[in-house]
C-alpha cells in the first residue's frame, strides 16, 4: 500500500507486461497488441449505439483508414498508418466525447498529443504529422463520425450534417460498404485492427 507521502501512480500496466508512464510515455513501452486490445474495448459514442456490440474505437480507426484510402488512392503506407493510429492514445485514456474534451481544455489535448507522439515514434512515423495530412485525417475522422452517427447513434441526417458536415466523396459502388456499418464483437474488432496494422507496418 502506498505511503501518504508517495507521489500518485502515473503509469498503466499493460497485458503485454509493459508499464507505460502516462506523464512521460516511452515508445519502448508501447506494443500494438496492447493498443488493439484496449481500443477494441473502448466504445464510441459512450456506448450509445445500436447493435449487439459496441462500435469500438478499434473499428472506428479502421474505418478512418479505409475512408482515407477511398478519398485519396495515392496515399502511401505511412500516411495510411497515421490514419489508423489517429486515436491510438485512447487505448490508455478512453474515448471522451468531444463536449467533455472541450470542457477539460488544452491540457488534456497536450497530454493526448504527447502519447500520440510516442506511439508514432514507436512505429516509425514522425512525432507530429504534416499539417496537410493531419487536416486530411481529421476530415476522414469527421466523415466516419457522420456515418456512425446516422447509422448507429440515432442522429437524424440533418443533425449529423450540422455537427459533422455533409459527406462528400462517398458516391459510387465502392463507397456503398461505408453505409453498412455493423459493430463487431470485441475480439473481432481487435483482430481487424491488428490485421490492418500489420498490412501497413514496416
Amino acid at each position: 500500500m502506498p505511503r501518504a507521502a508517495d507521489p500518485p501512480r502515473a503509469w498503466q500496466r499493460m497485458l503485454s507486461g509493459r508499464r507505460l508512464d502516462l506523464l512521460n510515455p516511452s515508445p519502448l513501452d508501447i506494443e500494438v497488441e496492447d493498443i488493439a486490445h484496449g481500443l477494441a474495448r473502448v466504445a464510441r459514442w459512450n456506448g450509445q449505439t445500436k447493435g449487439d456490440h459496441a462500435f469500438s474505437v478499434a473499428q472506428h480507426c479502421v474505418l478512418v483508414e479505409e475512408l482515407a484510402v477511398h478519398l485519396d488512392t495515392s496515399l502511401d503506407r505511412k500516411a495510411r498508418l497515421a490514419a489508423l493510429l489517429h486515436d491510438a492514445p485512447e487505448y490508455v485514456v478512453g474515448d471522451m466525447i468531444s463536449p467533455f474534451k472541450a470542457a477539460l481544455g488544452l491540457d488534456y489535448k497536450a497530454f493526448e498529443n504527447r502519447l500520440l507522439a510516442a506511439i508514432h515514434i514507436r512505429f516509425g512515423l514522425p512525432p507530429q504529422g504534416a499539417q496537410k495530412l493531419e487536416l486530411f485525417i481529421k476530415k476522414c475522422d469527421r466523415l466516419a463520425a457522420y456515418l456512425e452517427a446516422t447509422q448507429l447513434a440515432g442522429f437524424a441526417v440533418s443533425e449529423a450534417e450540422k455537427f459533422f458536415g455533409k459527406p462528400k466523396g462517398l458516391t459510387g459502388e465502392t463507397a456503398q460498404r461505408f453505409f453498412r456499418l455493423k459493430p463487431l464483437a470485441t475480439n473481432d474488432a481487435a483482430a481487424l485492427y491488428l490485421k490492418t496494422f500489420r498490412r501497413l507496418a514496416p
